[in-house]
C-alpha cells in the first residue's frame, strides 16, 4: 500500500530532524521529558531559521509538535530544564514546532 505524505513526513522527521545522536537531546519541558534540540546554532544549521527567522531570543527549542506542550502566546512562561523562560514566538509547521524564548530576568 502506498505511504501517505503525512506518514512519509513523520518518518522523515524521526530520521532527519530529530536524530537523537546528531542533534536532539532529552530536556525537561514543563516537567515532562522531551527529545528536542535546544540551541540556536544547531537549529539554524538544521533549519536555516525558516519558521522563526530572526527574533530576539536567548534559546530556541525545536521539536515534534506532538511531544511539546500546547502552544502558548508571547510573554507566556514555560519551564525548560528547571528555568523559567518567556515565550517570544511559537510557530509550528509539518509536525515540527519551534519556540523562541528569552530569559526571565526580573528587575
Amino acid at each position: 500500500s502506498p505511504v501517505s505524505l503525512k506518514d512519509q513526513v513523520a518518518e522523515d522527521l524521526d530520521r532527519v530532524f530529530l536524530n537523537v545522536d546528531d542533534f536532539a537531546k532529552e530536556h525537561l519541558i514543563e516537567g515532562a521529558s522531551v527529545i528536542c534540540v535546544i540551541n540556536e546554532d544547531t537549529v539554524n544549521k538544521i533549519k536555516d531559521g525558516r519558521i522563526v527567522g530572526h527574533v530576539e531570543a536567548d534559546m530556541i527549542i525545536f521539536g515534534k509538535t506532538e511531544k511539546l506542550p500546547a502552544e502558548r502566546g508571547p510573554e507566556s512562561i514555560i519551564n525548560v530544564d528547571g528555568k523559567e523562560m518567556i515565550v517570544v514566538k511559537w510557530a509550528g509547521s509539518m509536525g515540527l514546532t519551534e519556540i523562541a524564548l528569552r530569559q526571565n530576568v526580573t528587575m
